[in-house]
């Protein structure tokens, strides 16, 4: 039977049978595609269509005619309107249960292994509180309040916040209170339609271990007045805060963060106690997992199953401001880390200074090149890409150097997929070890660790 395109603004009642990588539920009308969002597997409901296109339609929940048992209550008030959070109506299990789902299907479609087993996702308790920073744009409502949140699902229409179930609850005093200060001052509200306006961003960041808080304004212009005043009025109203901080970004850009910070009041950084007892200082703009528990209970797992004898030597790759280098050294006889990010590089030396761990070296390199001319090589490599995955040469390197072990860390499934499927198509490595982690819970967002050993 030919399949009729489906029309705007039709109602179509469909059974959600999977969740794409996206977080929509999908559901099928007489053949079609039909990708729902806020939906979950076992739904059943009429829907509007509000997207036609020759293969698939998009449409929103028009009335829900029986829910899945999957279904719960969300614990956010504006989680179906916040883009935020896409699974906060999902129970918890059955959300590590789906993202199990996009790495094994995304390592039989993509990487062509068929027979891999994929373990249980590893998980803290806490699927709220769990977020150590959040970034919030500003904006003014149409009464002239200023407004921080995050933006409605597909637009740059805010959605103003003042808590947020999945940031660590110690911070809602400051999302809540730092708003009405800046009413006070005054201080003007960047517009991105026609770049006017000085304050972009407020962030939030805490170290979940210590309690120590960071406040940092995003901003056009370093010029706002008052500001030495009202940052020494936060820090006496905070205890927990050690840190009022400017970063400067004049550019028309997506981008959060600009090239340049300078601290108004307090210190530049926070400390975090992190795994193997591990004093890390992590400034307003350092790469530092979000999830701390998550991230300390993965460094866990992978110590745990590389066994180590003390007498290897790792280079960890794309190793930010050594978060797993550092714990890894007082394991080993010798770790190198690697990153292009020359700021992250002279954070980890620091950080090396300050827990003396001295059999660890840092260099700020493109991981391509410093593969491409290591020597001796390493007996395991650590492997944690950002979300597009490796370059090319680095896979091409990795088969020329070949360490006994590969580690690779990933947060996109398809990415790691397709690398996997380049690292193993020659035989040389095959993959003995699967090891999911839910760093984002409420989100569709996943991380995964493998373990590839030559054969």
């Amino acid at each position: 039977m030919e399949n009729h395109k489906l029309q705007q603004g039709q109602i179509v009642e469909l059974e959600i049978t999977d969740l794409n990588t996206s977080g929509e539920g999908v559901g099928r009308h007489q053949g079609r595609v039909v990708f729902v969002p806020n939906t979950v597997t076992g739904d059943r409901l009429k829907a509007k269509i509000v997207q036609s296109k020759a293969k698939f339609a998009r449409g929103k929940i028009e009335q829900l005619l029986n829910p899945s048992p999957y279904r719960i209550r969300p614990n956010c008030i504006v989680a179906d309107k916040c883009g935020g959070c896409q699974w906060q109506h999902i129970e918890s299990q059955y959300q590590r249960e789906a993202k199990r789902q996009q790495i094994v299907q995304a390592l039989q479609r993509i990487g062509g292994f068929e027979d891999l087993e994929v373990q249980p996702l590893l998980h803290t308790t806490n699927v709220l509180n769990y977020r150590n920073k959040s970034t919030y744009p500003l904006a003014r409502s149409t009464t002239g309040q200023v407004q921080a949140g995050y933006y409605r699902q597909g637009t740059h229409k805010l959605i103003n916040l003042n808590q947020c179930p999945v940031q660590d609850e110690r911070l809602h005093p400051l999302l809540r209170e730092v708003k009405q200060d800046i009413q006070q001052r005054g201080w003007s509200i960047y517009n991105e339609k026609n770049h006017q306006g000085k304050l972009r961003h407020l962030s939030l960041r805490i170290g979940s271990n210590t309690g120590e808080i960071l406040l940092t304004l995003i901003t056009t212009s370093e010029k706002l007045s008052g500001i030495e005043a009202q940052a020494r009025l936060w820090l006496e109203r905070y205890p927990e805060l050690v840190g009022v901080c400017l970063n400067l970004n004049r550019d028309r850009t997506n981008a959060i963060f600009g090239k340049t910070t300078q601290t108004i009041a307090g210190r530049s950084y926070l400390r975090e106690i992190f795994a193997e007892n591990i004093e890390l200082h992590i400034a307003a703009d350092t790469f530092f997992q979000i999830n701390t528990d998550a991230a300390e209970l993965l460094f866990q797992a992978i110590a745990k199953q590389l066994n180590l004898s003390g007498n290897e030597t790792i280079i960890d790759a794309y190793c930010g401001i050594g978060t797993f280098s550092l714990p890894l050294a007082k394991k080993v006889r010798q770790v190198v880390g690697i990153e292009i990010n020359s700021a992250s590089i002279q954070q980890a030396k620091n950080n090396a200074s300050i827990n003396q761990i001295n059999n660890v070296d840092f260099y700020a390199d493109k991981v391509k090149d410093y593969l491409g001319r290591v020597d001796p090589k390493p007996d395991i490599l650590l492997l944690d890409p950002p979300r597009k995955g490796c370059d090319p040469q680095v896979i091409k390197a990795l088969l020329k150097i070949q360490p006994s072990c590969i580690v690779y860390i990933s947060c996109k499934p398809s990415t790691l997929a397709r690398d996997l499927k380049l690292l193993c198509q020659s035989q040389i490595y095959q993959p003995t070890y699967i090891q999911p982690a839910d760093f984002f819970p409420q989100t569709t967002h996943v991380e995964c660790c493998v373990f590839l050993h030559k054969n």
